[in-house]
């Protein structure tokens, strides 16, 4: 499966197979990648997340139909884009690298509305990135929260 690119970055380049949390790992892929994107501008910034969330959308689609399941595990791309959009305009330093990965992890696992309720209803690669994404903006406004208020 990692040979065919789409599998391979929908897979999170491997991190996806984990045994173990697979969504945790992939998201951990998406901290080496936000601090190499974190000093582009911010329109520059948001200019990538939105590549990575529609090649995501096709990626994510195409790998689902080929293990033949609506939203497997092992799909992690959704999880890094996910953490990318928590961290848009977070504050510096490895702290809230930590609260932005814990709390978007929190959401994802958790998923309150109307984060279940996109990841029940909405099928394909759209389905799959969405969810993620609604679990990023509610992370991004309690960790801009938490700054301001710290």
């Amino acid at each position: 499966m990692l040979r065919h690119p789409a599998h391979c970055l929908s897979l999170g380049f491997g991190s996806g197979l984990s045994p173990v949390a697979p969504g945790t790992c992939g998201t951990l892929v998406g901290i080496p990648l936000y601090l190499m994107l974190r000093d582009l501008h911010l329109p520059y910034y948001l200019a990538v997340i939105g590549g990575f969330f529609l090649l995501g959308v096709y990626i994510c689609g195409k790998t689902s139909i080929t293990l033949g399941r609506a939203d497997p595990g092992a799909i992690v791309w959704d999880e890094i884009v996910g953490y990318l959009c928590a961290m848009v305009q977070a504050p510096r330093g490895w702290v809230w690298i930590v609260v932005g990965f814990v709390l978007f992890r929190l959401f994802d696992i958790l998923k309150p509305w109307p984060i279940g309720w996109l990841d029940q209803r909405i099928k394909g690669g759209l389905g799959i990135m969405l969810d993620d994404v609604m679990a990023a903006v509610f992370s991004l406004i309690c960790l801009q929260l938490i700054s301001y208020i710290l």
